[in-house]
């Protein structure tokens, strides 16, 4: 069976919102009963450039780009939107200090350490700028530079969400209503999740609020999002009593025999607001699983704040005032 890229194909891939280069290392096809993430389809295993391979990992294709000059250059625009100003390079004597970036640490793969009075650091390179160094002396700060640069990578990127009191009642409510009350969101829902956040992007980019690079970064995270939420949904976002739900979503709108190939419906077409924010709250603990850098952290948490505002603003409207009750049958079958 062919496939759109190949084993041992070099590839650009999403993880988060920037792009990375990786190697294709296995492909498979998945369906609904071999499925690892609760998405069928083509599936590549892949090996990011320069990382480490605890954080190889299975993707979909649509998270693939090929090798090329045109997504290079986005892979360029994305960087840079997320990186701070470069500071211009001080010279090597002990009279200045050397500032380490940290954005391009957005992989957890950097090979630099900032020391004062020092010029950068070369991967396998020696320390310079440091004259009348014993050896000793040079080894015990190679040591402690070393010792910082494996305490930085082990150290998880942490955000922290402050949840509105009006959604954390929102939250115990559709907690209570499936997990007590057997009861169920009605699907599909109006509006979707894909809809709410199509909606906030149009409201962020019109709204005088000062967000950072809302061009750049809104298309971004809008679709990053999406992603998240299909990736997550079937995994980590349903209390048990909705899973016979959520298989039959998926039957209905992509796997059934009566879908028509080509208007198949993502999940984040079909599930709304109350899902999205379930979502948002586990935010922090699916960044901590990520490589991002406080920057690109401090960028995503300042939009998530906001869209979390916005769900506040249209409560009324995103949000169910009454879910359904499940079928004594469905409720038989969930409970056996």
């Amino acid at each position: 069976m062919s496939t759109a890229y190949a084993v041992n194909e070099r590839v650009l891939c999403y993880h988060g919102p920037l792009v990375y280069e990786a190697k294709v290392l296995k492909t498979a096809y998945w369906d609904e009963t071999t499925t690892k993430t609760g998405t069928i389809g083509e599936h590549y295993f892949v090996h990011y450039k320069g990382w480490k391979q605890t954080w190889d990992e299975w993707v979909p294709m649509a998270r693939l780009l090929k090798l090329n000059d045109t997504n290079l250059a986005l892979q360029k625009s994305l960087m840079a939107q997320f990186k701070p100003p470069a500071k211009e390079k001080e010279a090597s004597t002990s009279q200045h200090r050397h500032s380490a970036s940290t954005s391009s640490n957005f992989a957890s793969t950097s090979k630099d350490a900032g020391l004062s009075g020092t010029q950068r650091r070369k991967d396998g390179g020696g320390v310079s700028g440091l004259g009348g160094s014993t050896s000793s002396r040079k080894r015990g700060r190679d040591e402690m530079m070393d010792s910082d640069a494996a305490n930085a990578k082990m150290k998880k990127p942490e955000m922290k969400l402050d949840v509105p009191d009006v959604l954390k009642v929102v939250l115990v409510d559709d907690w209570e209503a499936v997990t007590k009350n057997n009861q169920l969101v009605p699907l599909p829902r109006s509006p979707t999740v894909e809809e709410i956040l199509m909606e906030f992007k149009e409201y962020c980019a019109s709204s005088d609020k000062k967000l950072p690079s809302k061009e750049t970064v809104l298309p971004t995270l809008i679709s990053g999002l999406l992603l998240y939420f299909e990736r997550s949904l079937g995994n980590n976002l349903l209390y048990r009593f909705e899973r016979g739900q959520y298989a039959e979503a998926r039957r209905r709108y992509i796997t059934g025999q009566h879908v028509v190939i080509g208007e198949e419906k993502t999940m984040g077409e079909v599930y709304g607001a109350e899902h999205l924010l379930r979502m948002l709250v586990n935010l922090p603990s699916m960044i901590a699983q990520t490589s991002l850098d406080p920057e690109s952290v401090a960028i995503l948490r300042e939009y998530i704040v906001e869209l979390m505002n916005f769900l506040v603003a249209n409560k009324t409207r995103f949000f169910l005032q009454e879910y359904e009750n499940a079928p004594s049958h469905y409720v038989t079958f969930m409970r056996s």
